[in-house]
């Protein structure tokens, strides 16, 4: 349990806090990552305590922490309801979720996570499976492509930028990152353009990975495995994961509409336990940039 992780956990304290961790409890962590909030999560359970972890990445297998407690599931945390089926586990204590790309990633020069090396254009978490990034550059339509830039990359000028990629690869296929930035260069005004080269690579990324869809999976089948007065904690760092995470757990669905059954009570399968979010402190901002968007929400089951 002394292995360090191979990034800093963001909220780390605050996020583990939030489970109200019993310490014969069972928990799951759905982005093992680099283990610092598993291995925290483990710190605070007794020898009955059980902590699944999920994690697609198969580098993250290399920091499996040598815990008999802990269960770890390379897979995607969209199939949480499968494992847990499997495991027969049907009432969970506590979920946590860190939604953000590890620094791993964006510092691994082969990914082609990062606008700062030249690297294929590929950004999938799990290696062995799905489109690359390049596949969707040069196979979806001009509409597709506007798309994921103005819904998961808020960029307001998506449908340029669309019409800029479909240029470019009628005469040559984006395969690169550095082919990439150099066909949305000039989309951008340079007060703000690596701001803004930073938020298409994070949408091409998200539609690679069907981040928001595995999102969507996860808060769904949280609602039907956490048992009476489960926590549930949620670390976003983008405004449309937050919205998500905030309006489930609101009103149990992803419109934020209060839904009321026959005699009008409300529907809510969710406790909000805090209704600002919970950001990082000024001080893990300077140790840690990545954690500087960084908001958790925090829920308990009905």
């Amino acid at each position: 349990m002394n292995k360090q992780p191979y990034h800093v956990p963001v909220l780390l304290k605050e996020s583990v806090d939030a489970l109200n961790i019993r310490p014969d409890g069972i928990y799951i962590d759905a982005t093992f990552g680099g283990g610092g909030h598993a291995a925290e999560i483990l710190n605070r359970l007794d020898k009955k305590g059980r902590l699944y972890a999920f994690d697609c990445d198969a580098d993250a297998e290399q920091n499996i922490l040598p815990d008999k407690r802990l269960t770890f599931i390379q897979s995607n945390f969209r199939y949480l309801a499968n494992f847990m089926d499997w495991h027969q586990e049907k009432a969970i204590d506590g979920i946590l979720a860190d939604l953000g790309v590890s620094s791993r990633h964006f510092d691994d020069e082969t990914r082609g996570f990062s606008f700062r090396f030249d690297a294929n254009l590929d950004m999938r978490m799990n290696k062995k499976s799905g489109k690359t990034a390049s596949d969707i550059l040069n196979t979806y339509s001009e509409e597709a492509l506007a798309d994921v830039f103005y819904r998961q990359g808020e960029l307001r000028n998506a449908r340029q930028i669309a019409k800029t990629i479909l240029k470019k690869r009628n005469t040559k296929k984006i395969q690169t990152t550095p082919e990439f930035l150099d066909t949305i260069k000039p989309c951008f005004n340079r007060e703000k353009e690596k701001k803004q080269w930073a938020q298409a690579f994070q949408a091409l990324r998200m539609e690679v990975n069907g981040e928001i869809d595995a999102l969507k999976e996860l808060l769904t089948q949280a609602r039907e495995y956490l048992k009476p007065e489960g926590r549930i904690a949620i670390i976003t760092y983008h405004s449309l994961e937050d919205r998500l995470v905030k309006h489930f757990f609101k009103t149990g669905n992803f419109q934020g509409e209060m839904e009321k059954d026959f005699f009008g009570n409300s529907r809510q399968p969710f406790n909000v336990i805090n209704n600002k979010v919970i950001t990082p402190s000024q001080e893990e901002i300077e140790q840690n940039p990545r954690s500087r968007s960084a908001k958790l929400r925090i829920a308990e089951k009905k």
